[in-house]
C-alpha cells in the first residue's frame, strides 16, 4: 500500500477511536506487536495485517452506544465496507474483516488465516503484563465497575467464578491464563515475559484489600450498647 493508503485507515481509526483503553496508543502497539510477531512467520500479508490491526476497534463505538452489538461483528462489516468504498479489492477488504471479525477475546469464532492469528494474539498482549492491568482499570472505570465483590459470608472474593464484573473476576476470567489462548509461539512468548507483572499487582491488591477489613463494614467494636 502506499503512504496515501496508510493515512486513508489511519484517518478512518483516528475518527472511531474514543475509550482510553482501546485509545489511538493501543492501536499503535498492537500494530507494532503484530509486526514483531509477523517478522516470524513466513507468508503474513504485512499489507492485510497492518490494515486489520489499525482498523481492528472501529466497532467499539457501536458497542459503547449499545451493549448488545459485538464490536468485533460490527467492526469487520464497517472495515470492510469503507476499504471497499475506497478503492481498495473486494479480495483485500475481505481478508481485512475476516481478521476483525475473529480478533475478540468472547467470540466463539476462533481466526482462521495467519494474519487473524497474529491479530488477535498482538490485541492480547496488549491486554497482558503492566499494560493489561492498566487498560483493564480503565476501561472498567468507565463502566462502573469495582475492584471486587463479596463471597456470601462477606469477605472480599478472589474473583474466581464470581458472575458480577469486577477487576479480580477480569483477572481470573481473562488475564490470569491470556497467553495460553495465543496461537502464534512468538505471541506465547512474548506474553510469558508480561505474565508475572500482573500476577504480582493481582496478588498484592488482593493482599491489601483484605489486610483492610476484608470486606467488613462498621466494625462492631465500634457500636455503643447492644
Amino acid at each position: 500500500m502506499t503512504r496515501a493508503q496508510y493515512d486513508l485507515i489511519e484517518g478512518k481509526m483516528l475518527a472511531c477511536t474514543e475509550d482510553s483503553a482501546h485509545d489511538r496508543e493501543h492501536i499503535y502497539r498492537v500494530l507494532h506487536l503484530a509486526l514483531e510477531i509477523a517478522a516470524t512467520e513466513p507468508g503474513c500479508d504485512r499489507e492485510v495485517l497492518a490494515a486489520a490491526c489499525l482498523l481492528h476497534d472501529i466497532g467499539r463505538p457501536a458497542q459503547f452506544a449499545d451493549s448488545r452489538v459485538d464490536h468485533a461483528d460490527a467492526g469487520a462489516m464497517q472495515a470492510a465496507c469503507f476499504l471497499r468504498e475506497n478503492g481498495f479489492s473486494p479480495a483485500f477488504a475481505g481478508r481485512v474483516g475476516d481478521c476483525i471479525h475473529t480478533h475478540r477475546f468472547r467470540s466463539s469464532a476462533p481466526p482462521e488465516s495467519l494474519e487473524a492469528k497474529i491479530l488477535f494474539d498482538a490485541d492480547k498482549i496488549d491486554s497482558s503484563g503492566a499494560m493489561g492491568v492498566a487498560r483493564t482499570l480503565l476501561y472498567q472505570g468507565q463502566m462502573g465497575q469495582p475492584l471486587y465483590t463479596l463471597r456470601p459470608d462477606g469477605r472480599i472474593s478472589d474473583g474466581q467464578g464470581e458472575k458480577t464484573p469486577s477487576f479480580f473476576r477480569e483477572y481470573r476470567r481473562k488475564l490470569e491464563g491470556l497467553g495460553d489462548r495465543l496461537y502464534t509461539s512468538r505471541g506465547r512468548a512474548m506474553a510469558a515475559q508480561r505474565r508475572d507483572a500482573a500476577a504480582a499487582f493481582y496478588q498484592s491488591l488482593l493482599a491489601e484489600a483484605r489486610a483492610a477489613g476484608d470486606g467488613e463494614r462498621i466494625p462492631p467494636t465500634l457500636w455503643e450498647g447492644p
